[in-house]
């Protein structure tokens, strides 16, 4: 879903407890370039909105950078 909403991002997700609800995200993207950090966050969030709403992630931390 990240991948599709941020294209050329380079996305690494892992599952913290092993119950695929609590995740921890490290995304690289293009896209981040100029942004706050606060505003690379909400576009993660909001490319994984769905499965928040429909209850299939709980919790999501997110580390963003720049590609490079």
């Amino acid at each position: 879903m990240i991948e599709a909403a941020l294209p050329g991002a380079e996305v690494e997700v892992i599952d913290e407890t092993g119950t695929g609800d609590h995740l921890r995200a490290t995304v690289s993207a293009p896209q981040f370039d100029g942004l706050s950090r606060i505003d690379q966050h909400r576009l993660v969030k909001a490319a994984v909105k769905e499965r928040f709403d429909d209850g299939t992630i709980h919790a999501l931390s997110v580390k963003t950078s720049l590609p490079g």
